[in-house]
């Protein structure tokens, strides 16, 4: 039996994106100087404003405004053609130091507080679920939908920026459709691209330049067929995009940040938080652990699910899932990983090494699956401990 499934991905240009990477340069800023900085900052934007809101106790100072608007030059909204411009926009600032009664939960967690024989332990920013997934259907062990997304957006930067398309502006968009049979993907039924553009220039111009310069040399041809249906800015004309054409808003692409839908979302978004926020630094441990389950051949396809509780340093529920495709079982599995990590904030900010600048880079194109950069939630050094532990 056939089935399709459909994954997106936006631009580094997208309004919500241009919000994430302003929100992780503001977080990169200042835990280069403050590793221990509490950061929960959020940006929205819309025609000629950038407004930066959040919570922030640090023993530094960065430049906030100076901060935004080099990541908007950054993108390409560098003048008013582009609908919106670095250099002129309206940047607002309002941030205040995090809650005392959170910082007080997560600087000593409920196990130190109880336990004047207890270590000191960071409990965890918030409550919530994380979830990470694995599977082995690409190279980056990532659903094929996702990963092929993510290739596209990235291509129509590379060559947006190299000059290759003068036309094309930073706004953009992909998507792509992939047809399974018996949960194996087969080929690529549809895929979607819409760039925003100069308005002088014509559609059939922009279809044809996007499958020669974006389609053809990320999409393997195998995976293409007859069937297979280009739509290229199916909308006809995009050429008002970025903030000018809608607001945007960190957090508000968490599915395109992680699985495309392929696999369940906690609902917590990554961007402008420092890594005593669970949200984040369980999600990338999540992934962490669920590659090394495929990277270690026990399982096809593997799901690690997580939970917290504001204050508390160990997760209140751990889950693995192999959907049937394990060489173990899933509580073998999971026994083995309790024994190979510890889940606490600190022990994955240990592991994972996150309390440094590292975070804008993923603000676009995906936070897993990524072979652009070094992402320490990507290895699999775990891999083959693991093998032993189950085995």
């Amino acid at each position: 039996m056939r089935k399709l499934f459909t994954s997106e991905s936006v631009t580094e240009g997208h309004p919500d994106k241009v919000c994430d990477q302003v929100s992780d340069a503001i977080l990169d800023a200042i835990l280069a100087q403050d590793p221990y900085a509490r950061v929960a900052c959020e940006t929205t934007a819309t025609t000629g404003l950038v407004f930066v809101m959040g919570e922030i106790s640090t023993n530094t100072y960065v430049p906030i405004p100076d901060i935004a608007r080099s990541v908007v030059l950054d993108i390409g909204y560098n003048s008013s053609k582009m609908g919106f411009d670095g250099n002129t926009c309206s940047v607002l600032t309002s941030v205040h130091e995090q809650s005392p009664d959170i910082s007080a939960g997560v600087s000593r967690a409920q196990e130190t507080r109880e336990s004047a024989a207890a270590k000191q332990e960071t409990g965890a920013g918030d409550q919530g679920m994380m979830f990470g997934y694995a599977c082995n259907e690409t190279p980056e062990l990532m659903p094929m939908a996702i990963a092929l997304a993510h290739r596209l957006t990235r291509r129509m930067t590379e060559v947006r920026k190299s000059g290759l398309c003068p036309w094309m502006r930073p706004d953009g968009k992909s998507q792509v459709t992939v047809a399974y049979e018996d949960g194996k993907p087969v080929v690529i039924d549809n895929i979607v691209i819409s760039t925003q553009h100069d308005e002088r220039v014509q559609q059939d111009a922009i279809a044809q330049a996007m499958v020669e310069h974006v389609i053809r040399p990320v999409v393997p041809p195998e995976q293409l067929d007859e069937h297979t249906r280009f739509l290229i800015n199916p909308s006809g004309r995009f050429v008002i995009g970025g903030p000018a054409g809608d607001s945007g808003l960190t957090g508000r692409k968490i599915i395109v940040d992680t699985y495309g839908g392929y696999a369940p979302h906690g609902g917590g978004c990554f961007s402008g938080k420092d890594p005593t926020k669970v949200d984040r630094s369980a999600s990338y441990m999540a992934r962490y652990l669920a590659k090394n389950v495929v990277a270690s051949g026990l399982a096809e396809r593997c799901q690690i699910a997580m939970a917290y509780a504001i204050g508390v340093a160990r997760p209140v529920s751990f889950a693995v899932d192999t959907f049937g495709t394990g060489k173990a079982s899933d509580s073998d599995i999971e026994k083995a990983l309790l024994s190979l990590v510890s889940l606490t904030p600190d022990a994955i900010i240990s592991r994972l090494d996150l309390r440094r600048p590292i975070y804008r880079q993923t603000a676009s194109y995906g936070h897993f699956g990524r072979t652009d950069i070094d992402l320490p939630w990507e290895r699999v050094d775990l891999a083959e401990a693991l093998r032993r532990a189950v085995n």
